[in-house]
């Protein structure tokens, strides 16, 4: 884990996979195609996560019946 300069707390792409419950190809394949809306930071050839995108991300796909939409 390191920090941003703005104190958040940044984690790899495993790390990130593993908070979501997905895999880090699931991760490779949305930050290519843009498929959702889920920021990450690259350092020279890594790519990193913020920990409170990854909340953020997941505040935005919560819903609380079948019938809501989520636009992400």
């Amino acid at each position: 884990m390191q920090q941003d300069k703005g104190g958040s707390i940044l984690i790899n792409r495993a790390q990130a996979a593993q908070f979501l419950g997905v895999s880090s190809q699931t991760l490779s394949v949305w930050a290519s195609t843009g498929r959702y809306n889920l920021r990450y930071v690259k350092v020279g050839s890594r790519v990193m996560y913020r920990i409170t995108d990854l909340e953020a991300f997941l505040e935005r796909r919560t819903v609380s019946n079948t019938g809501e939409l989520v636009n992400d």
